[in-house]
């Protein structure tokens, strides 16, 4: 699935945020701090079509594992044909992200991918799932999110220590990657 099903997706659904799926160069950008050396957890928000989910299962261990929470059913329909012992996948809100670790029988995550378009979000529910997501994360953990703007920083401070941003002109629409994290003199 590619643009078609994205503009088809945007037109019906106010949480879609992009026309297009990500490109490979933001997929690469966002995902290059993550060590797939070692068995990881990974919880990722938004997903789509998988783009992101296609290239972390090629690049995770075989005792790896990969949550996808999307909330657009067109979408979920699409991740559940992901055959891969790895994946669990929940049509929920990103919302929901503790009660699905938790169901997961984990206490943590190593990190959260996010491509949801917290600029949609009222501040309430934004900071709801940073503050959820900042709690999951382990010792060594990180958030990592892809948006269309610079506008997720300050949410960002109330929640972490460390925050980093890139950005990614190879994409449409341009994305603005951040990383953040609670770990102690990195930056």
């Amino acid at each position: 699935m590619g643009t078609l099903t994205y503009i088809k997706n945007l037109i019906k659904d106010r949480n879609v945020a992009s026309v297009t799926p990500s490109s490979i160069f933001t997929v690469k950008k966002a995902t290059k701090r993550i060590d797939f050396s070692k068995n990881i957890t990974l919880v990722e928000f938004g997903p789509g079509t998988g783009v992101f989910s296609k290239y972390l299962l090629d690049n995770m261990t075989s005792g790896s594992r990969l949550i996808m929470i999307e909330l657009n059913k067109t979408f979920v329909d699409v991740l559940y044909g992901i055959d891969d012992g790895r994946v669990s996948v929940y049509n929920e809100s990103a919302e929901a992200v503790e009660d699905i670790v938790f169901n997961e029988g984990l206490t943590g995550v190593d990190y959260i991918l996010s491509g949801i378009p917290f600029s949609f979000l009222d501040a309430e529910t934004r900071n709801r799932i940073l503050k959820a997501s900042a709690n999951l994360l382990d010792k060594e953990g990180k958030f990592i999110a892809y948006q269309t703007s610079g506008h997720l920083k300050k949410p960002l401070e109330k929640h972490f220590r460390n925050i980093s941003t890139e950005y990614e002109f190879r994409n449409l629409p341009p994305m603005c990657i951040y990383e953040a994290d609670n770990r102690e003199g990195l930056f």
